[in-house]
């Protein structure tokens, strides 16, 4: 499965990584810890491979999550059709819940830690999407 994990802290990057790889889902995690090189790689790579997961920390400097997501309104289409995006905080505001759903390709938000069986959940979604492709 085709991970992205944007997210600033090396810590998290670390831990995340570490939890998708016992979980069976690290076979192809690309991790960026400065989110203007993630849109820019996805940039690259859409609409034509676009990863199957996408695991965003919303709290980083220069650009916050929700920048990364305006910088990709543009492929929401090849987005939804192909990618679940995930959106990690360590943030309690109900305000990030409800902003989070403006955006379209949000599947939805997960407080941080990111734990085994929020994992599970997620590969369990990405098995049933691929079942169900023509």
């Amino acid at each position: 499965m085709q991970t992205l994990l944007i997210d600033d802290d090396f810590i998290s990057v670390f831990l995340t990584e570490k939890l998708l790889k016992r979980e069976g889902m690290g076979e192809a995690v690309r991790s960026f810890q400065v989110p203007q090189e993630a849109v820019s790689y996805l940039r690259q790579t859409l609409p034509d491979h676009p990863p199957e997961l996408i695991l965003l920390d919303l709290n980083m400097p220069l650009m916050s999550g929700w920048d990364v997501l305006e910088a990709l309104r543009p492929y929401e289409t090849e987005l939804l059709e192909r990618c679940f995006v995930y959106i990690l905080t360590s943030s309690l505001a109900l305000s990030d819940t409800a902003r989070a759903k403006e955006f379209a390709v949000v599947t939805g938000l997960i407080h941080k830690p990111l734990d085994s069986n929020q994992v599970r959940a997620i590969h369990a979604q990405v098995v049933e999407r691929r079942a169900n492709l023509p």
